[in-house]
């Protein structure tokens, strides 16, 4: 990796970094006011304790070569082995980038728990969820298994979104609704605090999918664009499909479509070109538009959608990568798409790698919350939740009167 490289991969992973902030400001300004300093630090425990489970042992199971193609190695347990002399600092860079990733990936669950969770439930659920669901599929999807058959993910669709979207299923389904839900849906406390959110997503997320090219190249400024339309294609879309059925747009509809739309794009965003990612962005605003309502019919209590949009973005986006992969426009590497002549093979991998992401992912972390919910529980009191998170879980309020 040369110089001009490292700084890139050093920049999109300072991003990336930046994007969890983003998301507990997207999921606080959702959340009611008395419970936004709980969602707050739900997201920045996350970066408090996977940075150090990530250089302990987190990087060698997830990406190390082993002679498995399921879990990596021990060979660079507690980052043993890895230096800046042979390669200039590029593994050190690599490993930085990707531990955000790590980071962020368990934050995205905390959406779905809003409200009632117990911290001390969260703070063991978090390094375990990473160690047991995160690593593993993040090695099946970049070097193992199911990316050696031949599936795709450029930054994460997967790996990340719908690894963390239908964990966050299983996670509300032993947790739980909400108490008077859906009866008593109250709206966001806070839309200024969500729309900042969304714009420190969108500004991170030019990292998070540019940087896994791993170098300042073409492929990178590809997937910069890419992430550029796919994102204001989707909220466009996400707004134009509530104008009609609601009778008017809305700032949550905007951020949620925008949102949408990057999640949908980061399986695709190094693979896809033209008007590819427009389609997506397309595609993905108006089904996530209507996967949010799913809720309610279904009569699982995401409380801020996580499940309608990250599972299902993520899952559109990464079938969508089946159609519109172009290889020849990125100098090969990669199968072709059903709309390049690829036909179905590229998409029945893709379908094939996130069947296998979504069976592990839902079975082990609907495991992992019993397990805690028979031991030292994973819901607060009724008491708390009516007096709300913030004071009860941390002796503190965001705002003075807040109730």
């Amino acid at each position: 990796m040369d110089s001009g490289s490292i700084a890139w991969v050093l920049a999109s992973a300072a991003l990336v970094l930046f994007m969890t902030p983003g998301l507990a400001f997207f999921y606080g300004g959702m959340d009611q006011s008395r419970n936004v300093l709980n969602m707050l630090m739900m997201n920045f425990y996350c970066l408090l304790i996977i940075p150090v489970l990530w250089a302990v042992v987190g990087y060698t199971l997830a990406q190390v070569p082993a002679d498995n193609d399921f879990i990596g190695s021990f060979d660079n347990l507690f980052l043993e082995g890895i230096g800046v002399l042979d390669d200039n600092g590029g593994a050190i860079a690599t490993i930085s980038f990707l531990g955000m990733f790590a980071v962020i990936t368990p934050a995205l669950i905390s959406g779905a728990v809003a409200d009632r969770m117990k911290f001390s439930a969260w703070a063991i659920f978090v390094p375990l969820w990473s160690l047991l669901v995160y690593v593993p599929i993040f090695k099946w999807v970049y070097g193992g298994w199911l990316g050696q058959r031949g599936s795709i993910d450029f930054a994460g669709g997967t790996a990340i979104h719908v690894n963390a979207g239908i964990a966050a299923l299983a996670a509300v389904l032993v947790l739980g609704k909400r108490r008077g839900w859906p009866n008593e849906v109250q709206p966001p406390h806070s839309m200024p605090l969500v729309m900042l959110g969304t714009g420190i997503l969108w500004f991170g997320w030019f990292g998070f999918n540019a940087g896994s090219a791993l170098g300042a190249n073409g492929q990178a400024a590809q997937a910069f664009i890419n992430t550029f339309l796919a994102a204001g294609t989707a909220g466009l879309a996400w707004v134009v499909v509530e104008w009609i059925r609601d009778g008017r747009p809305t700032n949550l509809g905007a951020a949620s479509g925008i949102v949408a739309g990057l999640v949908a794009i980061t399986p695709a965003a190094g693979f896809v070109s033209g008007m590819g990612p427009v389609w997506i962005g397309l595609v993905a605003g108006v089904i996530c538009c209507y996967a949010v309502k799913l809720k309610f019919k279904a009569g699982f209590d995401d409380a801020l959608d996580v499940v309608g949009v990250h599972f299902v973005g993520g899952l559109v986006g990464s079938l969508l990568t089946g159609l519109f992969a172009n290889p020849d426009f990125f100098g090969g590497g990669f199968e072709e798409g059903l709309f390049y002549g690829g036909g179905l093979s590229l998409f029945g991998e893709q379908a094939l790698a996130n069947l296998a992401a979504i069976v592990w992912s839902f079975v082990v972390t609907y495991v992992i919350m019993v397990a805690l919910k028979a031991t030292i529980g994973v819901r607060v009191s009724e008491e708390a939740e009516v007096q709300g998170l913030d004071l009860a879980e941390h002796a503190e309020t965001a705002y003075h009167g807040a109730a």
